[in-house]
């Protein structure tokens, strides 16, 4: 038999029901998206071929690294939905700065709290949260430290 085949998710499936709001929401959560990937096309674009060789090759390393990355943010939209899902069910009742915490390290996430925020109508309460944001270089310090892992099998570490 063989395991089922695993079919890719086309782009319809992230915008149905196509309306204005649904484009608009990819749009803006994918911003930082969009940027790269536009940053990667102009990285190409630039005729640093006519200065020596060597610069195409720094070029088109430089545009795939862009690209790739944009990509990879791409490719997350199905996530980032959950998450604001997430965060307007646990912000519903009541609001709680606690749980966009991780949310406000990074520029999309920043994104992600803003659209959650939006949905549930408390777009003043952004300025209370940009506190919970660390500085870039704190972020870089704990982010490149090392990791311990404990793996527990029947509740006793290994």
């Amino acid at each position: 038999m063989g395991l089922p085949r695993r079919r890719m998710p086309s782009i319809r499936q992230f915008l149905l029901p196509i309306n204005k709001k649904n484009i608009v929401r990819f749009l803006y959560i994918n911003l930082y998206s969009i940027i790269l990937a536009c940053a990667g096309i102009l990285v190409l674009a630039i005729p640093l071929h006519q200065i020596s060789l060597w610069f195409l090759g720094a070029q088109i390393i430089i545009a795939l690294g862009l690209i790739s990355t944009a990509i990879k943010l791409f490719s997350a939209w199905d996530h980032k939905k959950r998450e604001i899902a997430l965060l307007v069910g646990r912000n519903n009742h009541e609001f709680r700065p606690e749980t966009f915490e991780k949310f406000m390290q990074a520029p999309c996430g920043r994104l992600v709290v803003r659209q959650a925020l939006a949905d549930l109508g408390m777009q003043k309460e952004y300025k209370s949260l940009l506190k919970l944001k660390k500085p870039l270089l704190t972020n870089w310090r704990e982010g490149c430290g090392p990791t311990k892992t404990v793996v527990y099998i029947n509740e006793e570490a290994l």
